[in-house]
Parts: structure tokens; sequence; C-alpha cells
């Protein structure tokens, strides 16, 4: 069956940065400064931590979005409608300083760029821990914010994470394409996930992928420059 559907992670992926060791404790320290005028740290890092915990154990029928909320909200003491304006204008203002840390690698672009021109359907697979503003901010640092992706996973439109495999098959759903007409590209074990519903796979390996964490191996692996020529040997079959 050939392949018509593309899906990239991003972080790790087309941004150059290992999420858990540079990004995260930046983006949590910063977030925590930013909300501290408006809820003391002690009761907003285990709110915090609890709503992102909920995301990871979401069954399926809420968002992504509204199962933090349903969690993090009660355990602050605070409504929803006093503290969301916060969270928002930290995405908006503060979030988008964290793009020092991120170091996009060049061959994203054309990466992206030659997955559109062979006429495949393109869609931004990462994990939806975060809003739609925060990963749009993520694809401007990689450069490849222009495109018309087919879809972006978001913790609003999204009701899993990876690597449960609802993650995938759901957005299999979205864009009507059957697993063999799929390829996932990500750096990491959890993007190789996509393989137990039948997706072809491809690892970007770099310095931060263990690939001794597989459980699936990949169908293919290798650089975003080889992935360029997989994607073209691909559009031929």
């Amino acid at each position: 069956m050939p392949v018509k559907t593309i899906l990239f992670d991003l972080d790790g992926t087309f941004l150059e940065y290992d999420m858990v060791q540079d990004f995260l404790p930046r983006y949590f320290r910063t977030l925590v400064a930013w909300m501290t005028p408006h809820l003391p740290p002690e009761r907003f890092i285990p709110a915090l931590e609890a709503g992102t915990d909920a995301i990871t154990r979401n069954d399926g029928q809420w968002s992504n979005a509204e199962v933090f909320a349903a969690t993090f909200y009660p355990l602050t003491g605070m409504p929803r409608e006093t503290l969301e304006p916060h969270f928002e204008a930290f995405y908006r203002e503060a979030f988008p300083t964290l793009h020092s840390i991120a170091r996009p690698r060049p061959e994203a672009r054309l990466t992206v760029e030659l997955a559109f021109t062979l006429g495949y359907e393109v869609i931004i697979a990462t994990n939806p821990y975060f809003p739609a503003v925060a990963t749009l901010e993520r694809l401007r640092w990689a450069n490849i914010a222009d495109f018309a992706y087919r879809h972006i996973t978001t913790y609003e439109n999204s009701t899993a994470v990876k690597p449960d495999a609802r993650y995938y098959s759901e957005i299999l759903g979205i864009v009507g394409c059957q697993p063999a007409e799929a390829l996932m590209v990500g750096d990491e074990a959890m993007d190789m996930a996509a393989g137990a519903l039948g997706c072809l796979t491809y690892l970007i390996q770099n310095p931060a992928t263990t690939e001794e964490a597989l459980s699936l191996s990949p169908t293919f692996k290798g650089d975003l420059d080889q992935l360029r020529e997989v994607l073209t040997q691909l559009s031929k079959s």
C-alpha cells in the first residue's frame, strides 16, 4: 500500500535540544516565576504536576486540555476564569523567550518542503502536552511554521499522548489514513510506537536517541538527509 501521509515529530527531530535535560527545566522555571504573583509555588507546582499526570493518564473521553483543567484548577483553589488568562499571557509573552534553547536543524525546512512537493499529506505529530500557541511557536523556532499542514496535534485537539497507540490511531482517523499508508518520523521510542499499529517508522538518530529503549525496530533509520531519499523512494512506490 503506497505511503500517502508523513507524521513528523518536532522536538529532537526538527529542533535540536534534549527535551528532558534542556527545555523542560527552563520551561518550568519560567512558568513558575510567571505564575508566582498570582499563585504561590507551593500550590502551583503540585497542581501543575497533577494536571500533567492527568494528561498522561487520559482515557480518551475528554481532550488533554480539559483533562488538565479538571485536575489543575480545583487543586489551586482558584477559579479557572481567574488563572487561565495568566496562562494565556505566559504563552504569548514569556514562552517565546525560550527560543534561545532551541537549535533548529537547517535540514528541517528542506525535508518538510520535499514532503509537500512529493504530494504527501504532512502532519506535525508532537506530543500534545502543550496548547496550540506553544506548538506554533516551536514550529517558528524550527523555521517550518508557514506550511499548510493537514493536522497539528495540540492538547486542545488530542485525547491521548505518545506512546499510547490511541494517539496515533486518533490522528489517522482524523485524516482518513490507514496505518500502512503512514510514515512516522521521530527520534525516540515513543515515536517508533506507531509501528505497533502497522505504520512505517523512521528513526532520526541523534546524540539523545537511545536505541536500546526501542521496543519496536524502526522500518528505516538515519538522518534528515537520508530521510529525504526515503521520502523520494516511497513516493515512487
